[in-house]
């Protein structure tokens, strides 16, 4: 047996993206859920990076986008037992199994299961079906002093801390940030936190430089008119940084990652460049420099637990990160403002 704390229609209203400069409104039968399923009122979805790369998502749409929602549970499968009808919920689309190779050396986003898990049909529509292991291992209730739209920052603020701790920030450490937008300014602020005495940010967009600024960046360099590379051999003494962490899909800004990092330092690899696109590294080079690369790719139920407790406590300032908020109705223009906007930071899409 159900339980419903209303009646959601039959039918609800979807965002279906077609392309980057086609997003539409359209409707959809609303989900229906098993025994061990619940569904979400969706009331806030942030737009991530990710969805504005036409090159990840054509061959995949039309689709329903929108991985970082929040929301209420309005109807619960009889089986359900630690959530109940009204509960303020963060979900994460993605799930790994916790048994396989993988999870069991805490490599959770290569499990096969993980990219085979997903809310539905996303979370840019006004209700989204939660499977059971997503509801098992990484659902969260959110606390009543966070607000829905602060909440869509635990997956980010989630990644990005996944990235930190595989790149080992030291007390002392020089970390370099390639690019100002949402993530690189949640990268900010941990690298204060883990004890970085210097942070440099690069970005082409100085609204975004002023950002980083406001968010404890020492150091915020416009590539445009500024030598990067130059600058960190001059505050470093010619050695170079630390930790270099490049959140910009980009060859040219890895490539740049590469150049501004010490020997012996870390750089890692924040987002993913299109498949054809490809850069020339020398062995040699690796070899006798020991510069390491890292991915890091999504995160797991780990780092949401305490992404939830940073934006909780207040030392993630998520509210100050969120510039623009749209309607579902307005999805569109809000896909352009994230991805053409020269002044914005995090997107958000409201259900109200």
């Amino acid at each position: 047996m159900l339980t419903t704390s209303k009646h959601p229609r039959n039918k609800m209203k979807v965002a279906v993206y077609y392309s980057l400069d086609d997003v539409r409104i359209e409707e959809m039968p609303t989900p229906e859920i098993g025994p061990e399923e619940i569904l979400v009122e969706m009331k806030a979805c942030g737009i991530c990076g990710s969805d504005l790369m036409d090159w990840y998502l054509e061959n995949r749409a039309p689709l329903v986008l929108g991985h970082e929602p929040a929301g209420i549970v309005v109807k619960t499968g009889d089986k359900v037992k630690n959530f109940k009808l009204g509960d303020r919920v963060f979900v994460h689309h993605h799930v790994a199994c916790l048994t396989c190779h993988y999870c069991l050396r805490g490599d959770y986003t290569m499990c096969k299961k993980f990219r085979q898990t997903h809310i539905h049909p996303g979370g840019f529509a006004e209700y989204f079906k939660v499977p059971a292991p997503n509801l098992q291992i990484d659902t969260l209730k959110i606390p009543d002093k966070i607000s829905f739209g602060e909440a869509t920052l635990i997956e980010p603020v989630a990644c990005c801390l996944r990235a930190l701790k595989k790149c080992n920030v030291q007390d002392g450490d020089t970390v370099v940030i390639i690019g100002a937008g949402p993530s690189g300014i949640i990268h900010t602020t941990f690298s204060r936190s883990l004890g970085a005495s210097q942070i440099i940010v690069s970005d082409l967009v100085n609204y975004r430089l002023e950002a980083a600024r406001r968010f404890g960046a020492d150091l915020a360099i416009n590539p445009r008119s500024e030598s990067l590379v130059k600058k960190v051999e001059e505050v470093t003494n010619g050695m170079g940084a630390d930790v270099v962490v490049v959140t910009a899909p980009s060859v040219k800004a890895f490539s740049e990652g590469m150049d501004v990092c010490r020997k012996g330092g870390t750089v890692c690899l924040f987002a993913p460049t299109p498949p054809n696109e490809y850069m020339r590294v020398s062995p040699h080079r690796l070899f006798f420099s020991e510069i390491k690369i890292i991915p890091s790719y999504s995160t797991s139920h780990i780092e949401t637990r305490t992404a939830l407790e940073l934006i909780s406590s207040g030392r993630i300032k998520a509210k100050e990160l969120i510039t623009h908020r749209f309607p579902m109705d307005h999805i569109e223009e809000a896909f352009k403002t994230a991805a053409k906007s020269k002044e914005c930071l995090k997107v958000i899409v409201l259900n109200e």
